[in-house]
């Protein structure tokens, strides 16, 4: 028998700082470590691309002319594609899309997901900010077309339709792919994926920007939800040795995929 009297939780055994960072009973610091990671590996190529822009690199001038002279010339010989192309970009473009995320963020704390719906917030606002900031410093210009088939106001480095589109599709996927079921997880994932892809690619197809321009808008994108995904997860894993919250919250309130089924689960 035992003479230290009743068994307390103990704290884990200390250990180095690059143990904590990787072992499975810290979690914040894993869970950090791993999204961190994610967000440095989508960061490091947008910047390699801003420093490839700023120098002019020749391979990646000639690249950018070549597909936009080969668009526009497809879109002066067909006017339905531009039709198409015009309201596309139109329907998705960064205010409209930002519409959409305020909506989203009444309609999470309407559900009690208030730290979801901050980070929704904080999501769209940092990239919002980020790309006419970037814009600023690159100083591209748009490319001048001799005919043009569309225009646009402002530099082009990077793209504010790819940027905001390639946040919104990441707000798609983080708010509602772990509550959904395996069915309709394929359509979030095309959704999301349409919503990226073509609508940056319609900015090029119009010749408003260089398709540089478009990829540089996917890349910070992604590594600003990566990021600010990263301090959600840390913001609301448990603290090691402390117990978890109750549960029967509402289901997007809850931690993880586990919280429900979907947005209507529990109802």
């Amino acid at each position: 028998m035992s003479l230290s009297g009743p068994r307390t939780l103990t704290a884990p055994p200390r250990s180095s700082w690059r143990g904590r960072r990787l072992h499975p009973d810290h979690a914040r610091g894993l869970r950090l470590t791993l999204a961190a990671t994610a967000a440095f590996l989508v960061a490091a190529p947008f910047t390699l691309l801003a420093v490839l822009v700023l120098a002019g690199w020749p391979p990646l001038r000639r690249l950018d002319t070549a597909v936009t002279d080969a668009l526009a010339g497809h879109a002066a010989d067909h006017p339905a594609w531009v039709g198409l192309m015009t309201l596309w970009t139109d329907v998705f473009a960064p205010m409209p899309l930002r519409v959409g995320a305020l909506v989203l963020v009444l309609w999470l704390l309407h559900r009690g997901a208030r730290q979801l719906a901050l980070w929704v917030a904080v999501t769209m606002a940092v990239g919002g900010l980020l790309g006419p900031l970037l814009k600023l410093l690159v100083g591209r210009p748009r490319p001048d077309l001799p005919d043009p088939v569309a225009e646009a106001p402002g530099l082009a480095f990077p793209s504010g339709h790819a940027l905001n589109a390639a946040l919104a599709a990441g707000v798609l996927l983080v708010v509602f792919l772990p509550h959904a079921r395996p069915a309709a997880r394929p359509v979030l994932w095309t959704a999301a994926l349409l919503l990226a892809l073509v609508t940056g690619f319609s900015r090029v197809a119009l010749g408003v920007h260089w398709s540089s321009d478009v990829l540089a808008g996917w890349l910070l994108g992604a590594a600003v939800v990566a990021a600010t995904a990263a301090a959600l997860t840390v913001w609301r894993a448990a603290p090691t040795g402390r117990p978890t919250p109750p549960t029967g919250r509402k289901p997007l309130a809850g931690r993880g995929p586990t919280a429900g089924h979907g947005p209507t689960a529990g109802r």
